[in-house]
C-alpha cells in the first residue's frame, strides 16, 4: 500500500472521528435540556426524509414504487420505530409490492 493511500485513509479516519468525539467531550447528556434532546432524536428521520424525498420524485419507471416506499417509511417513523426498522419496513413493503405488482 502506498504512503499516499495510507495518508488518505488516516485523513478520512480523523475527519470521521472529530465530529463524533466533539459532542462527547463538550456536552454531558444531563446538561442538555429535554427540549433539545427531543429535537436531536428526530434528526435521523429528518435526514432520511431529505435523502429519500428527491428519489421519490425522480423515479422514471413507476412512481408508485416511490410513493409506496415513502408511505411505508413515513408510517413506520410515525409509529415510533427506530431508523433501522424504518428502512427495513420500507424495503420489505417495496419487495412485496414489486413481487405482486411488477
Amino acid at each position: 500500500m502506498s504512503s499516499t493511500m495510507l495518508m488518505i485513509i488516516l485523513g478520512l479516519a480523523i475527519v470521521t472521528y472529530i465530529p463524533r468525539m466533539i459532542p462527547l467531550v463538550f456536552f454531558k447528556s444531563e446538561n442538555i435540556p429535554a427540549s433539545v434532546q427531543g429535537v436531536l432524536k428526530n434528526v435521523p428521520f429528518a435526514i432520511l426524509g431529505a435523502l429519500i424525498f428527491p428519489g421519490v420524485l425522480t423515479i422514471s419507471d413507476n412512481m408508485m414504487f416511490g410513493i409506496v416506499g415513502a408511505g411505508a417509511a413515513f408510517l413506520a417513523a410515525y409509529l415510533g420505530a427506530n431508523l433501522i426498522i424504518v428502512v427495513m419496513v420500507s424495503v420489505s413493503v417495496l419487495s412485496t409490492y414489486a413481487y405482486f405488482f411488477s
